[in-house]
């Protein structure tokens, strides 16, 4: 970015013009000195991220986060829970510094959004005008694609992939209370999904878990893709050292081209093109998409209708005009991490000041992810990414440099550590004097 942010500051307090915005259209006939209005649905890392820098560059906007969850629980580090090395309440932290940030802070669910007239109703009855809407709501499990999903069996049968105590602490549970020598099955959505290298540390951490608690059990991993979608090397690696993968001793068994096609919670089966796989515990993650508000405001265009095409300059939809789409929900060539969410989070931040201003966003943004995956009790590794922007194809192109770790080790679970409270810290803005709890 260009942008002095005293300028912009200054520029805002006159709120001289709006870019493109029409005044009388987005404020409701309001005169052209009135504060741009941005109205934020959802809290995660994105959300968060973008709501605080928001205000931080300039205080002139308007802020509305709406969110229905009382807490923010972190889906990166969730998987450290199911290996008993943390608890639910080491990766739960408050929204109070995030709250104190923005101009209103609505603890509610949205059921409509109107894109003509430029509002957001809630479950409580509200409506919000906006002049610029942010989507960050993270992604939608499509449970009707794998047959007897349904409410009666999600009692039963848990995905984890959005952490919360009826999902990550009820799936901890069930795998302390399986016997020794029980089988615990779980399955990996085609791509793309939410946090590519996920299923696989998933797969790390409750192996590592049985390893000291359960050592006769085992674990069976369905994959709806042709191959380990992420940092295959390193995950057979360490499958390999710690828990005897491609032996007849095996605590893994992995199947590729294995998606589920069926569950049944009475017979614990899950069901695929191929077999029937009986489990003591069952871990169904089902395909996903962009998220259900991404739905109501119309902007589900790429992938046969299941992600947002953005513009990558200012992550506003191409479909739909003043709405942008942050995080997961997004078709992009980064993962679907909470990395880039707390990343992509600034980059819109800083492209609304700069349009709500008058101005152009940057021309050439850059994109930075990591991920860390744990590995064992004590160890990970990680791998890291640069995209920039390219005008000319349109799209983000990875960098050199970067890379993958060479392998795992206790010093990257260290900083995995650390990633996981800086990021917390950053999204949620929480002071130097917070203390963490969760640990690698």
């Amino acid at each position: 970015m260009t942008f002095d942010r005293r300028d912009f500051l200054k520029a805002s307090a006159g709120a001289a013009a709006l870019g493109t915005l029409s005044a009388c259209a987005s404020n409701g006939g309001m005169a052209k000195s009135a504060r741009p209005k941005v109205v934020i649905v959802g809290a995660g890392f994105g959300g968060s991220t973008c709501a605080r820098y928001l205000k931080l560059w300039d205080p002139n906007i308007e802020v509305t986060v709406i969110e229905p969850n009382d807490v923010f629980t972190s889906c990166p580090f969730s998987n450290t829970v199911l290996a008993g090395i943390n608890q639910m309440a080491d990766i739960t932290m408050p929204y109070d510094y995030v709250k104190k940030a923005v101009d209103q802070w609505v603890p509610d669910k949205v059921t409509a959004i109107d894109t003509g007239k430029r509002t957001v109703t809630t479950k409580g009855g509200k409506t919000f005008a906006y002049d610029r809407l942010v989507l960050a709501g993270g992604i939608e499990l499509m449970y009707d694609k794998v047959q007897g999903y349904d409410e009666e069996a999600r009692k039963t049968i848990k995905h984890a992939w959005k952490a919360s105590p009826d999902q990550t602490g009820v799936l901890r549970q069930q795998l302390e209370a399986m016997p020794d020598g029980g089988v615990f099955v779980m399955s990996v959505p085609m791509s793309p999904y939410r946090c590519p290298p996920g299923p696989y540390e998933r797969a790390c951490m409750v192996a590592s878990y049985f390893k000291k608690a359960k050592p006769k059990s085992k674990i069976i991993i369905l994959d709806g893709n042709p191959d380990i979608a992420s940092k295959k090397g390193l995950f057979v690696a360490a499958w390999t050292k710690h828990f005897g993968y491609g032996t007849d001793k095996s605590m893994i068994e992995f199947r590729p081209n294995n998606m589920p096609r069926a569950v049944d919670p009475k017979k614990m089966m899950v069901g695929t093109e191929f077999d029937d796989v009986k489990g003591d515990v069952i871990n169904v993650v089902p395909p996903m998409r962009a998220a259900a508000i991404c739905g109501m405001a119309g902007v589900r265009d790429g992938n046969n209708g299941t992600w947002c095409t953005i513009d990558y300059r200012s992550f506003e939809s191409k479909v739909v005009p003043n709405v942008h789409v942050l995080g997961d929900s997004a078709l992009t060539n980064f993962p679907k991490s909470g990395s880039v969410a707390n990343n992509t989070g600034k980059m819109c931040a800083a492209a609304l000041v700069e349009m709500l201003n008058g101005r152009q966003p940057d021309q050439a943004p850059v994109v930075t992810n990591t991920c860390y995956s744990g590995t064992g009790q004590g160890t990970g590794f990680h791998v890291a990414t640069v995209f920039r922007y390219d005008p000319a194809g349109d799209k983000m192109v990875a960098q050199k440099g970067g890379g993958v770790s060479k392998e795992e080790s206790e010093l990257e679970m260290a900083y995995m550590e650390s990633w996981a409270t800086n990021v917390w810290a950053d999204t949620l803005g929480l002071p130097e004097s917070y203390k963490f709890t969760a640990k690698g």
